[in-house]
């Protein structure tokens, strides 16, 4: 059966372009968003089975039914140079051989290399929620495209977290060391213009990167820095909930929340116990499960919660209980 579904896959893609590619079969058979596909060809994401959605069995026979039908039409196998880009985080060397391979009769045409990103793509903030060009969703924050915006979830940046611009320092670390962030902009229409509101990062580069501001020498106070009562008022919050949990990452958590929490609309709820349990609980679940991963699968959120909310609870009972795993440290 998923030999005729391969090989339905393969003939639409073989007349469309003249050429079959591995890829190809693993987005026409609904394992791979060509979103995150693009992502991964840019260099955002370490390897291409962090966004699939079948068992590493599976695309393997559906690589090799690719072969079979393809040579049953005499097709020639052509190596497609990906440069350093891995299809398996262990770089298994005959997976990645196979990956590389497309099909076609003569050596040209293959696929188009996409070009670098000089800079990380823009993401428009709306106040008035508007519709996804692609799902047709209602969202507040779009990608802007030639004709329409795009979700951040169909655009396959679901898996980040937001930070304002708040705090300088933090904005500067975290966007160098980030492998994918996007740039955050409000329309003023007063002004007629888009103001920078801050970006979209994952919350492992997040957290390195407060850990390494909290490192550097201390700074005056003013426009362009974290309200440092705040994050230590949260810090303490954090200890006194979560005794368990290692100082530096209490740290970097309460760093977050403070640049989030210290606006004009939101001062006062950050330090809230309420408000800091759903913090830690989030960087709990984006640093310690494989949230994120089933995020880049496609993976509607509320089901990626769900399959791991027993982890997150493990963790925070831990904390909660003053214990801390003798691995336990800052994310790397």
């Amino acid at each position: 059966m998923r030999e005729c579904r391969v090989a339905h896959v393969a003939e639409a893609a073989l007349a469309e372009q003249q050429f079959v590619t591995p890829i190809d079969v693993l987005v026409g058979l609904g394992w791979l968003d060509e979103a995150k596909a693009d992502l991964w060809r840019a260099g955002f994401v370490s390897s291409l089975d962090r966004c699939l959605r079948a068992k590493p069995i599976e695309v393997a026979e559906a690589v090799k039914a690719l072969g079979t039908w393809a040579l049953d039409r005499d097709l020639k196998p052509w190596v497609t140079d990906y440069g350093n880009l891995a299809f398996t985080a262990d770089r298994d060397p005959p997976t990645e051989r196979g990956s590389r391979i497309r099909w076609s009769t003569t050596e040209i045409p293959g696929p188009k290399a996409l070009p670098p990103r000089s800079k990380p793509p823009r993401v428009l903030a709306v106040e008035r929620d508007a519709d996804c060009l692609k799902c047709g969703a209602v969202h507040d924050l779009l990608l802007r495209d030639k004709a329409g915006g795009i979700c951040v979830d169909c655009a396959g940046l679901g898996h980040l977290v937001f930070l304002p611009s708040g705090d300088a320092a933090l904005t500067r670390y975290t966007t160098k060391a980030a492998p994918v962030s996007a740039v955050v902009m409000l329309p003023n229409m007063q002004r007629m213009r888009h103001e920078r509101q801050g970006i979209l990062a994952d919350q492992r580069t997040i957290e390195l990167a407060a850990a390494q501001v909290l490192a550097d020498p201390p700074r005056p106070p003013g426009r362009g820095t974290v309200d440092q009562d705040l994050r230590r008022r949260i810090a303490e919050v954090i200890s006194s909930e979560f005794p368990g949990c290692p100082v530096a990452r209490a740290d970097a958590i309460a760093f977050h929340a403070a640049v989030r929490g210290g606006g004009r609309r939101a001062r006062g709820g950050a330090e809230r116990p309420e408000s800091v349990r759903r913090a830690v609980a989030n960087s709990v679940r984006r640093v310690d499960t494989d949230y994120d991963d089933l995020s880049l699968t496609g993976l509607d959120w509320a089901e990626a919660q769900r399959r791991t909310q027993a982890q997150v609870d493990d963790v925070l009972e831990m904390w909660r209980s003053g214990i801390t795993p003798l691995d336990a440290q800052l994310p790397r």
